[in-house]
């Protein structure tokens, strides 16, 4: 690990100004469970780390009639801790709870969790999110490519997005609130993840000098909602599939659904496709499965992970029937 300056701002607005502009210069320091790995392995070399854990304001889950905010220092184990996130988000509870070992939840942030960068070996291995050879040919879709996208893959990018929390966040109807030295901002959670088009592109939509504060989830009346993880082991692994789903229903039939897919692509996968094939039809097995090969219709798999679009499949249809069973 190379050298670097350390400080540790009291409020938002002085570690905003601590960091620098330009990506690369600064990182922020939370958990650190992601990032000090990527410092260790010299993926990542910041002249300065900005400790952002004396900052107060950013801990703690607040609940009231209109929904739920979880400050981004807040862990993981608080998360799936508290009673009114287990009592009004149990499938969110649940997902915090499988995102991680017990020694990784205590310290692990909901914001570090977002923000954490993706899993893929060549990136890891400091060749980039958008590794090429000498030559110029795509490392990823050359080499091994078993873990990578089956959608969104079209290029450059063929990680998959590394949050197993934020596909039910997103079907929740979650927004992300940031603050940097241009002031404060809000946006839907789905569209805080962005495909980088360069190596110098990062995969959310933030800028280098802001911080995510703060995480809200609208109230979930009227929803059901589940999430599901497909894993090669039972014990803690890596998803190879995940999928997020949440109904509105009308008696019997699907009056409104939300989908999102997770690990299968570079950004968490809303699929408009699944959705529109549950609407006004009954919550069963042949709904289901109808839905879930709707989600996976226009799967594009690698040389060697053509498995996952199976994989994907059952999670889509295995969430629509774990929700439609009553989960909230």
């Amino acid at each position: 690990m190379r050298a670097f300056d350390y400080v540790s701002p009291t409020s938002t607005r002085q570690a905003a100004n601590l960091l620098s502009s330009t990506w690369g210069n600064t990182e922020i320091l939370a958990g650190g469970t992601d990032l000090l790995a990527l410092m260790k392995e010299d993926v990542v070399t910041p002249k300065r780390l900005v400790n952002i854990k004396e900052i107060a304001d950013l801990r703690g889950v607040k609940s009231d009639s209109s929904g739920l905010r979880i400050g981004s220092l807040t862990t993981l184990a608080e998360v799936a801790e508290d009673a009114g996130v287990r009592e009004k988000y149990p499938a969110f509870a649940e997902a915090v709870h499988e995102a991680a070992s017990p020694q990784i939840r205590n310290m692990a942030t909901v914001g570090g969790n977002l923000c954490q960068r993706p899993r893929c070996w060549y990136f890891r291995n400091g060749l980039g999110l958008l590794p090429k050879d000498e030559s110029g040919k795509e490392l990823v879709e050359e080499g091994d490519n078993r873990y990578h996208a089956i959608l969104g893959n079209d290029g450059p990018a063929r990680f998959v997005s590394p949050s197993t929390i934020v596909p039910v966040l997103i079907v929740y109807g979650a927004k992300v609130r940031l603050e940097g030295p241009k002031g404060k901002r809000e946006l839907p959670l789905e569209k805080f993840y962005v495909i980088p088009k360069t190596d110098r592109d990062r995969e959310h939509d933030l800028l280098p000098n802001e911080i995510v504060t703060e995480v809200v989830i609208p109230a979930a009346n009227g929803w059901k909602v589940a999430h599901y993880e497909i894993r090669q082991k039972a014990a803690f692994d890596w998803p190879l599939a995940v999928a997020a789903v949440a109904l509105k229903m009308d008696g019997s039939s699907v009056q409104a659904a939300r989908v999102v897919l997770g690990h299968v692509a570079p950004t968490p996968w809303p699929s408009p496709q699944a959705e529109a094939a549950l609407k006004g039809q009954p919550a069963n097995e042949d709904s289901a499965k109808k839905a879930a090969d709707a989600a996976l219709a226009n799967a594009k798999p690698l040389s060697q992970n053509a498995y996952k679009v199976q994989l994907a499949r059952v999670a889509v249809k295995r969430a629509i029937l774990k929700a439609a069973g009553g989960a909230a």
